[in-house]
């Protein structure tokens, strides 16, 4: 039987960044899932405060060349590499010189957050799904980690839904707390509808003219994990209702034995 294979889609992971929480946790699922037999791989951003030469990060020419439509403009996806420390697992780095290099990750010197960070987050997501296109590498499970990670169920589901490589994929996301949707604008909306999208929708992402990112990853994602010990009302309530398989919030130091009896228990039900 081939191994399974995990797709761990995240904003940070440590030793890269240690914005969050979300750094470390990734840090330590992805080993994890990897040492329990299964093929995994780590998709994030190259932020321009990552250090190429100290994380031995290579450009992947075969992967290298796309380019990604964010408001009707072209911005070129270049694909680097680079092995976990300490161990052989792959981590690929989505790079854009508009979008990601800058010497500060979501906010700027005096702290106010990026006014692009909406279109980053568009570019992103879309950039994720068509790097794996690329790949030929069928994931079995995608799990989604962080804010700028929000979109990728939806796309999946309303823009890739036709294509055999995601045509066995469960999605997982991982609502964390988050403030930055408060930052988005109503423009949003028109630069998220990718594609043949129309706004209208994004509607499950929107209340009124704000951005609901967590509202809308959950709504369109397989199974749901807990992944901050507090969530806003509407989140929790959301999750409450939902028929989706779910997993409690667990620490950095306990999830390891939940998480991967969680997974799992999607492969199997996906079996059956």
């Amino acid at each position: 039987m081939s191994k399974k294979r995990v797709l761990y889609v995240t904003q940070e992971m440590n030793p890269y960044t240690t914005i969050s929480e979300i750094s470390d946790l990734v840090k330590k699922l992805a080993p994890l899932s990897q040492s329990k037999g299964m093929d995994v791989r780590v998709l994030m951003p190259k932020y321009g405060s990552i250090n190429e030469r100290r994380h031995r990060l290579h450009e992947v020419v075969r992967l290298s060349g796309m380019n990604i439509i964010v408001d009707d403009d072209d911005f070129p996806l270049i694909i680097k590499v680079a092995s976990l420390p300490g161990s052989r697992l792959q981590v690929y780095f989505l790079d854009n010189e508009e979008f990601f290099k800058r010497k500060f990750v979501f906010d700027d010197e005096d702290e106010k957050p990026f006014e692009d960070n909406q279109e980053r987050m568009v570019f992103f997501c879309k950039g994720v799904i068509e790097t794996v296109k690329k790949f030929g590498w069928p994931p079995d499970i995608l799990h989604c980690h962080g804010w700028m990670t929000s979109l990728v169920p939806f796309y999946l589901k309303n823009v890739y839904n036709n294509e055999p490589i995601f045509e066995n994929t469960n999605i997982v996301y991982s609502a964390y707390s988050n403030d930055y949707e408060k930052t988005f604008t109503p423009k949003f909306f028109e630069t998220a509808a990718i594609n043949a999208l129309e706004e209208e929708d994004l509607s499950a992402f929107r209340d009124k003219d704000a951005a609901k990112l967590l509202i809308g990853g959950i709504k369109y994602a397989d199974a749901i994990v807990k992944g901050s010990e507090s969530l806003d009302k509407d989140v929790e309530e959301l999750i409450e209702k939902s028929d989706l398989p779910t997993l409690d919030y667990y620490n950095v130091e306990e999830i390891a034995a939940p998480i991967i009896e969680f997974y799992k228990g999607l492969l199997e039900e996906k079996v059956s």
